[in-house]
């Protein structure tokens, strides 16, 4: 299956420590080889980087771990395809407009009878599962809030409501963000970290890099990582549960959910 990695900060942070080690799992050290993709919010404006080729051996991979994009929300995706060929328009994460904002998704699983899921305007361009997905839930969002939401409580627990559906069709982990929040949803695999002062070192599983956090913030600094499978080997990660989900907002867990 596929590999996410998604980053919520409170101040622009880049996010090469991170995807550094998630483009080793995308033909060096993981299987993960039929494309790749990063989507990075930079105020009301987003940016994306996709490639089909293994992210181990893409050029523009290489671009973006040397290119300290700044951001405080960021998803990322490497890709084993079940579903769709290895192309372009299949590569994660995908972004749609709702409400005047830019929402990305990625989502790392396999569903079954997908094709049922009704997408109203958000037509999938790909032929994947997961790009169905994404265009039948912005479809549900948009029937339930025709105009845009005052409370983004209650749209995030709609859109929780909305991945336990997928879930029943297969497996359905999720990240999916407007800019500002960033939501996880677990079906199976998916951890998180958040850094804060006082910060220390970090060491890579996959690639021989190590980090010191304290020379690159400062003490008010507050940045969630959210990752399939733990990216370090020195620091505590939280899984979260199937059937869970977590809401972060510029890098705080938000409660009460």
């Amino acid at each position: 299956m596929c590999e996410l990695l998604g980053m919520s900060a409170n101040v622009p942070t880049d996010i090469c420590f991170s995807f550094s080690g998630l483009v080793q799992r995308g033909g060096g050290t993981g299987p993960h080889k039929d494309g790749w993709g990063i989507t990075f919010y930079e105020g009301k404006g987003c940016r994306t980087f996709k490639d089909p080729l293994p992210s181990f051996e893409s050029p523009i991979a290489r671009l973006v771990q040397e290119y300290p994009i700044k951001s405080h929300s960021v998803i990322a995706h490497i890709r084993q395809a079940n579903r769709g060929k290895v192309a372009l328009e299949n590569t994660h994460p995908f972004t749609r407009e709702l409400w005047g904002r830019h929402w990305t998704y990625a989502h790392n699983g396999q569903l079954k009878g997908y094709r049922r899921l009704e997408t109203g305007q958000f037509r999938p361009v790909g032929g994947t599962d997961s790009e169905r997905a994404f265009c039948w839930l912005l479809h549900k969002l948009s029937q339930r809030f025709p105009q845009t939401p005052k409370n983004w409580t209650s749209v995030f627990r709609y859109i929780a409501e909305l991945a336990n559906e997928l879930s029943a069709l297969g497996v359905f982990n999720m990240l999916l963000s407007d800019g500002r929040y960033l939501m996880a949803y677990c079906s199976t695999h998916l951890h998180w970290i958040t850094r804060r002062s006082p910060f220390g070192k970090a060491m890579l599983i996959d690639q021989d890099i190590e980090v010191d956090f304290m020379q690159q913030t400062t003490a008010h600094d507050v940045v969630t990582v959210v990752a399939t499978q733990p990216l370090t080997g020195n620091e505590t990660w939280h899984k979260i549960m199937p059937g869970e989900w977590k809401l972060f907002c510029l890098g705080e867990g938000q409660k009460g959910l």
